[in-house]
C-alpha cells in the first residue's frame, strides 16, 4: 500500500468532503430518493464510513443544513460588518445574500426546497437558521429606525414585522432569480430596498396609508311634499 494510500484525512476534513458531495447529491435528486451509496463513492469513502461520520442520512442532510445555513449567515454577517449606516449594512447584508444564493444553487435548493417537507428534526433545524437570518435583519431595521428618527415612532414590534416582510420577500424572489437569470444580486437588492426601505422612510415621515372611505349609499327619495293625484 502506497504512503498516499495509507495517510489519513483528518476527521473534520473528511466530514467536509462528505457534506460537499451530500449537498450536490440532495439538491439534484431530493432527500427520498438521494442514495448515500452515491454520495460514499463521491466522497470516495465505503457506505459504512458515511454513517461512522454522520450515524444517518437524516444526520447527514442534517449536517448539511447546519453547514450551509452557517455560511450563509456568516456571509450576510461579513458583508454587512463595518459599513458605515444600517441602511448600507442591510443593503451589503442583502447583496451578500442574493449572491450566496446565485453561486451557491445547489446549498439553497437543499436549505429552501427540501427541508420543509421532511422530518421534524430538519423542519427545526431550518426554522433555528432562519432566526438567526432573522435576527440580523431584524437587528440593522432596528438601528436603521432608531437612526432615521421622524415625526413617527416605531418600536421593536415595527422593526420585527419589516425584517418578516424582507427575510419572506427575499426568500420568494431566489425563485424569482431563477427564472430571470439576466437579473444581478445587485440589480435585486436595489428594488427591494426600494419596495420596502424607501416605504418605511415613508411611513417614519409620518405618510401612512389608509383605505378609502367606501362611498355612501344614495338616499332614499323623500314622500314628503308629493302631490296626490
Amino acid at each position: 500500500m502506497s504512503d498516499k494510500r495509507r495517510r489519513r484525512v483528518p476527521r473534520q476534513v473528511r466530514e467536509q468532503q462528505i457534506i460537499d458531495m451530500a449537498v450536490q447529491v440532495f439538491a439534484k435528486r431530493g432527500y427520498h430518493p438521494a442514495s448515500v451509496d452515491e454520495i460514499a463513492e463521491m466522497a470516495g469513502i465505503s457506505k459504512p464510513m458515511v454513517y461512522l461520520y454522520l450515524d444517518s442520512k437524516e444526520g447527514l442532510f442534517l449536517a448539511c443544513l447546519r453547514r450551509e445555513a452557517e455560511r450563509l449567515v456568516a456571509a450576510f454577517q461579513g458583508a454587512a460588518r463595518g459599513v458605515g449606516s444600517p441602511e448600507m449594512r442591510l443593503w451589503a447584508g442583502l447583496s451578500a445574500f442574493f449572491a450566496y444564493v446565485t453561486e451557491h444553487r445547489d446549498s439553497w435548493v437543499v436549505l429552501h426546497r427540501q427541508a420543509s417537507e421532511l422530518s421534524e428534526a430538519i423542519t427545526e433545524e431550518v426554522a433555528r437558521a432562519r432566526r438567526a437570518v432573522m435576527a440580523e435583519v431584524a437587528g440593522l431595521v432596528r438601528d436603521g429606525l432608531a437612526e432615521a428618527g421622524g415625526s413617527a415612532r416605531l418600536g421593536d414590534e415595527e422593526a420585527d414585522f419589516v425584517a418578516h416582510v424582507l427575510v419572506g420577500a427575499a426568500d420568494s424572489l431566489t425563485d424569482w432569480m431563477e427564472r430571470h437569470p439576466g437579473e444581478t444580486p445587485e440589480r435585486v437588492t436595489r428594488r427591494l430596498m426600494n419596495m420596502v426601505w424607501v416605504g418605511m422612510r415613508n411611513v417614519l415621515g409620518g405618510e401612512l396609508w389608509e383605505p378609502p372611505e367606501p362611498p355612501r349609499a344614495p338616499e332614499a327619495p323623500s314622500d314628503e311634499g308629493s302631490v296626490e293625484g
